[in-house]
């Protein structure tokens, strides 16, 4: 399949086979791929031929489709209302007829389609964006002035929302767009603070891409173009850009950028209270969780070991969004298994369920993750296959 290199093949075959209980052998004698040859496949020096690959499915009890392309995504009710959020947003600029409430009425609706974001409430979030989507499109179509420019404020926060259905499912392209339409939105608002937050959701094409060094020039250029920090949502959005582009350098392997940003980050974000300024949290909580995740990123064994200890004294406040108390255990989890302490990672990775269950299930990263920890354990670990089987990584 286009996209899937010889050694993440690899990987998902061993990965279904620890999953399945078996040996090397035990894989011979169900499938008649020789243990050499299964050692050659696993370890990403061979691509299997179609009889192989046959073969190798039956015998770990899967199918060569769900080898090739990975695990499947999970959320039916999501999958369905896609089609329908294509077809709205193909029309933005030509909203057809229909209400549109007072924009007071208006914000309560965008207040609740964030809180549905922030929280990872994702199947709801796909069900009623269209809707909401279809209304703010007319809104901007037919306001003039200070009321346009609010409607189009309004319109951007949920085109956040909506874009964060598509990334987290799987749909790149629809992703992208709507990633295009915030920005346009945001210009319409006039206000530097959210086109900052476009920038900053921006990062997710470039991650889809895997065009890292794009990505950290795009935030670097957000950062110039921004006024000088006068205000508190001016610092909050900066630091966030900031956070990011640390975690970006991070990923990298750049430790001093990644360092230096995770200062500029830090200057601002001690001097904001924390809570959601455009739909980003931002304040000291969410600086110490991004400090964790540039420890994962940059994987240094020093700089894990202290950020897994830090874990011990301090835990994410419940008074923050779902999604990032999560993500604080998701990378905790990251940071466990690089110091190979697959128990531990399953126990936070059970508390990141516990807190936003359908973030932590359709987040990539987990899934990967998951894979390792079933190769570690040789999925003898019940915990760990359990987590697994859920989150469809094996």
């Amino acid at each position: 399949m286009p996209g899937t290199t010889a050694a993440a093949l690899g990987q998902r075959i061993e990965t279904a086979r620890h999953a399945a209980g078996l040996t090397r052998h035990q894989v011979f004698d169900a499938s008649g791929v020789s243990v050499s040859m299964l050692r050659k496949v696993e370890g990403g020096e061979r691509w299997p031929s179609d009889s192989v690959l046959d073969a190798l499915a039956r015998a770990v009890q899967t199918t060569p489709e769900e080898l090739l392309a990975g695990p499947r995504r999970t959320d039916s009710r999501v999958h369905q209302a896609i089609p329908e959020l294509q077809r709205v947003i193909a029309a933005y600029d030509l909203p057809e007829d229909g209400p549109v409430r007072p924009l007071p009425e208006l914000a309560a609706a965008v207040d609740r389609a964030v809180e549905d974001r922030v929280q990872s409430q994702y199947a709801r979030l796909a069900e009623q964006m269209p809707r909401l989507l279809e209304e703010l499109f007319r809104a901007v179509d037919r306001a003039g002035g200070a009321d346009r420019a609010q409607a189009a404020r309004y319109l951007a926060l949920v085109i956040r929302s909506a874009d964060a259905v598509a990334y987290k499912y799987g749909y790149g392209d629809l992703s992208a767009r709507l990633v295009e339409l915030m920005r346009w939105a945001a210009s319409l608002a006039a206000d530097p603070a959210l086109e900052a937050a476009a920038a900053y959701v921006r990062m997710e094409t470039f991650f889809s891409a895997g065009q890292l060094g794009s990505g950290l020039r795009s935030l670097r250029v957000a950062v110039d173009r921004m006024p000088a920090p006068s205000t508190e949502p001016l610092m909050a959005a900066a630091a966030a850009l900031h956070m990011r582009a640390a975690v970006v350098a991070g990923r990298m392997r750049r430790p001093d950028e990644a360092r230096t940003h995770l200062r500029e980050a830090e200057a601002l974000a001690v001097r904001v209270r924390e809570r959601l300024y455009d739909g980003t949290a931002v304040g000291p909580d969410s600086l110490e969780i991004h400090r964790l995740a540039v420890a994962v990123e940059l994987g240094e064994s020093g700089d894990l070991r202290e950020a897994v200890d830090a874990a011990a004294r301090w835990a994410p406040p419940r008074s923050l969004p779902a999604e990032r108390r999560s993500h604080y255990y998701i990378d905790l989890s990251r940071a466990q298994v690089q110091l190979g302490r697959p128990q531990h990672a399953a126990e936070s990775l059970l508390v990141a369920r516990q807190i936003a269950p359908q973030h932590v299930r359709e987040h990539g990263q987990v899934r990967a993750e998951l894979a390792t920890m079933v190769r570690l354990t040789r999925g003898r670990d019940a915990r760990v296959m359990a987590l697994a089987r859920w989150a469809r990584a094996v």
